[in-house]
C-alpha cells in the first residue's frame, strides 16, 4: 500500500522539534542558573524584587554559560531568528523562537499569553535608550549615540573652542580630574554652561568629571638649563593658528599647579598693574622681540597671557609694559624682571634590550651615563607609588605610557626595580613624566579610593552631572563610592565605572548586578589601560563581550580611548581609525580625547555615526561560552 503525502514524516520536521526541545531545555536552565545567581544580591534589593534589568543581565549570563554555537547554525539554516541579539531581552527572544519552533511542528498548537512577549522584547530596549537619556541627556540630530570630548586646559578661558564644540556637536564635556586644578575647571565648566545657552540650537551638554585614581604614573625627570620653550600652534604650511599660552604667578612660592601651562613667577608690583588687554614686552634669549598680551586673572595671584609668536624665556630677562605692542606714541616705561625658574626636562630615550631603572618617585629620572668603556648607569625614571616596587617579582611585565614601552623585571634592588625593555620602536622611546605605568601581572591592593579622590569629590559633587570612578575593580569599590557620595548628599550623581584592568573586567557581573536598580550606572570601556592588561588580541575581543554585557544589563556604555587620534592630534586621516569609530557607534557614547586638531575630529565622527547610524544594530554572533 502507497502512503500519502499526509503519513510521510517531513524530516525537516523532525530538525524543527529537535530544535525546539533544545531551546525549552536551555530556557529553562536559564531561569534556574538565573536565580541562582540572584540571590547573592538579594540584599541590595530590599522591596525583594529585582529590577527588569536585573533579571535580563542574569537571564544572560546564565545562557553564555552554554557553548551555543551549534544551536545557532542550524537556527540559521532553518532560516529562523538567532538568539545573536538576545541580549536586550533575553526570555522574550527565546519565548519568540519557542512560539515560531511550536507553530512549525504542532498545527494544533493554540498561542497563549506569553510573560514576556512582545512588549517584554521591544522593553529591553526602551530601558536601555531611556538610561542613556538619564545619563547623558537628549539625543542629537546625529543619532542615537553621544560624543564625550576630554577638555583641554585652554577650554578654561577659550570660550570661541568650547562653543565651537558644541557646535560641532559634543552633548558631554570630560574634565580629567588627574590635571590641572579647580580654579581651571570652574572656568571650563563655567563656559560649558554659558555655550549651552547661546549655541544656536541651545544644545544640553554634560558635565563629567573624572576622578585620577590610582594612576602609577612616571616621576619628574630632571632639568636641564632654565630656558622655558613658548610655542604657538600651527598648522601643516607653518600659519599660525593658536597662540602660545602661559601663567603668570606672583605667588613668591610659585607652586607646581598639575596644569598643562607653564608657569613663570612675576614681582608682585607687576601682578597688580596688569589688566586684560595689557602688553609685556621682552627681548628673549635669541635676542628676538616678543609680546606677552595679559588674557584675563585666573586667581589672586595667576594671570593667563598669551603670545603670538614662538619664544625663548630665561630667567631676569625685563619686562616692559605697555598699553599696545610697537606702538609710534610715547608710552611711561615700566620695566620688571621675570623671577627664577627651572629648565625644561632632560630627554630620556631608551630602546629594545636596554636597561631601564624604576626607582622612588622622590628621585628625578635622568638619561643613561656613558664613558669610553660603556654603560656607567642605565638610565632611570620614578615612580609615583614607590612603596609598590619592593612588591614586584622577577619576570612580571611592566609598560609604561599605555604600551609605547614594555619591559620585564630583571632586578629588584635597594636602588629600585632594574627593567630590561622588550618593546619599544626602532628610533626609541622617550620617556615623559606624568605617563602612566601598568604592572598586569602584579597585585598591589590598594584603597579605590585616594585622598586626592576625596577632595577633588567635594568639587565633583557640587558641580559635575557625571561622576567617572578610575580602576575600580570589585563591587566593594563602588559600595564605597556610593557611601562617599551619600555623605556629601550627592547620591543621585551618576557614576561612570572605568573598566581599566583585567580584575575590572572578570568582576564586571557582580559590579553590575549589585549596583544597578539602586544608582544610576554607566561603563567605560577604557581600551588605553585594558589594552595593556590583556594584549591587544584578547582587547579586541574583550571589547565585544562589555558591549554584550552592559547591552544586557541596559547600561549605557563608553567607549574611550584613541578614537580618530590621528585626526585630534595631527590632523591626519587614518583609515583604521575610522573603521574603529564604525565599531564605536554601537556603544552610547564615544570618547575623543583632546588635540590641537578636536574640532577636526569631532566633525569626523559625527559624520562616521550619521552613516553608521543604521547599520548598527545589525549583527550575527555564533554566542561560544563566555566564562564570567
Amino acid at each position: 500500500m502507497v502512503a500519502t503525502n499526509s503519513s510521510i514524516q517531513d524530516p525537516h520536521e523532525d530538525v524543527l522539534k529537535q530544535i525546539l526541545a533544545e531551546v525549552a531545555e536551555l530556557r529553562q536552565k536559564v531561569e534556574i542558573n538565573a536565580n541562582q545567581r540572584l540571590l547573592k544580591y538579594q540584599r541590595h534589593y530590599q522591596s525583594g524584587a529585582f529590577s527588569k534589568s536585573a533579571c535580563n543581565l542574569a537571564h544572560y549570563l546564565a545562557m553564555r554559560q552554554f557553548d551555543l554555537r551549534h544551536l545557532q547554525d542550524r537556527l540559521a539554516q532553518a532560516g529562523l531568528s538567532s538568539l545573536g541579539r538576545a541580549e536586550a531581552s533575553v526570555l522574550s527572544t527565546l519565548d519568540a523562537l519557542l512560539d515560531v519552533l511550536k507553530r512549525a511542528t504542532d498545527k494544533h498548537y493554540l498561542p497563549g499569553e506569553n510573560e514576556t512577549g512582545e512588549y517584554g522584547f521591544n522593553r529591553g530596549r526602551q530601558l536601555l535608550g531611556q538610561h542613556t537619556i538619564e545619563l547623558f541627556g537628549p539625543f542629537h540630530e546625529h543619532g542615537r549615540v553621544h560624543v564625550m570630548v576630554t577638555l583641554p586646559t585652554e577650554a578654561a578661558w577659550d570660550y570661541p573652542l568650547v562653543s565651537s564644540l558644541l557646535e560641532k556637536g559634543m552633548t558631554c564635556a570630560r574634565i580629567n580630574c588627574a590635571h590641572d586644578d579647580p580654579v581651571i575647571w570652574q572656568g571650563m565648566i563655567k563656559n560649558v554652561r554659558r555655550a549651552e545657552t547661546e549655541t544656536e540650537m541651545r544644545r544640553s551638554c554634560r558635565v563629567f568629571m573624572d576622578l585620577a585614581g590610582h594612576k602609577i604614573r612616571t616621576g619628574p625627570i630632571a632639568r636641564g638649563s632654565p630656558i622655558h620653550h613658548l610655542r604657538v600652534q600651527k598648522d601643516r604650511t607653518g600659519k599660525v593658528v593658536a597662540p602660545g599660552y602661559l601663567i603668570l604667578t606672583s605667588n613668591s612660592e610659585c607652586p607646581s599647579a598639575d596644569s598643562a601651562l607653564f608657569r613663570a613667577p612675576i614681582p608682585k608690583a607687576l601682578h597688580e598693574k596688569l589688566a586684560p588687554g595689557m602688553y609685556l614686552g621682552l627681548i628673549d634669549c635669541q635676542n628676538k622681540q616678543r609680546y606677552l598680551q595679559v588674557e584675563k586673572a585666573l586667581s589672586d595671584s595667576d594671570w593667563l597671557v598669551s603670545c603670538q609668536k614662538s619664544a625663548y624665556l630665561v630667567p631676569g630677562c625685563t619686562l616692559t609694559l605697555t598699553t599696545d605692542q610697537q606702538t609710534d606714541k610715547p608710552q611711561p616705561v615700566i620695566k620688571f624682571t621675570l623671577g627664577e625658574f627651572t629648565g625644561e626636562p632632560l630627554a630620556i630615550r631608551v630602546f629594545k634590550n636596554q636597561l631601564l631603572l624604576l626607582t622612588s618617585g622622590n628621585i628625578d629620572g635622568k638619561p643613561a651615563e656613558y664613558d669610553e668603556q660603556g654603560l656607567i648607569h642605565p638610565a632611570q625614571i620614578g615612580c609615583t607609588l614607590s612603596s609598590l616596587i619592593e612588591k614586584l617579582a622577577i619576570g612580571q611585565p611592566v609598560w609604561i605610557d599605555d604600551g609605547k614601552l614594555g619591559a620585564i623585571v630583571e632586578a629588584v634592588t635597594g636602588e629600585g626595580a632594574l627593567l630590561r625593555i622588550t618593546v619599544a620602536k626602532a628610533s626609541g622611546v622617550r620617556i615623559q613624566s606624568d605617563k602612566g605605568i601598568n604592572f598586569p601581572e602584579a597585585t598591589f591592593n590598594l584603597p579605590p579610593l585616594t585622598q586626592k579622590d576625596l577632595t577633588d569629590l567635594d568639587f565633583v559633587c557640587e558641580h559635575a552631572d557625571l561622576v567617572g570612578f578610575s580602576f575600580v575593580e570589585t563591587l566593594a569599590d563602588m559600595e564605597q563610592l556610593m557611601s562617599e557620595l551619600a555623605k556629601r548628599n550627592a547620591s543621585e550623581l551618576p557614576i561612570i565605572a572605568k573598566i581599566e584592568t583585567n580584575r575590572a573586567v572578570k568582576n564586571l557581573p557582580d559590579i553590575i548586578l549589585g549596583t544597578i536598580g539602586r544608582h544610576n550606572l554607566g561603563i567605560m570601556i577604557a581600551r588605553g589601560d585594558l589594552s595593556v592588561e590583556l594584549g591587544s588580541a584578547r582587547l579586541a575581543e574583550i571589547q565585544e563581550e562589555l558591549l554584550w554585557l552592559c547591552e544586557a544589563a541596559h547600561v549605557p556604555v563608553i567607549w574611550a580611548t584613541q578614537v580618530l587620534e590621528s585626526i585630534a592630534q595631527k590632523g591626519i586621516r587614518s583609515r583604521p581609525e575610522f573603521t574603529d569609530a564604525a565599531m564605536a557607534v554601537r556603544a552610547e557614547c564615544v570618547m575623543l580625547n583632546k588635540g590641537p586638531y578636536i574640532l577636526d575630529a569631532v566633525e569626523a565622527l559625527v559624520s562616521v555615526m550619521v552613516r553608521m547610524h543604521e547599520h548598527q544594530r545589525k549583527k550575527f554572533s555564533r554566542l561560544r561560552a563566555l566564562h564570567w
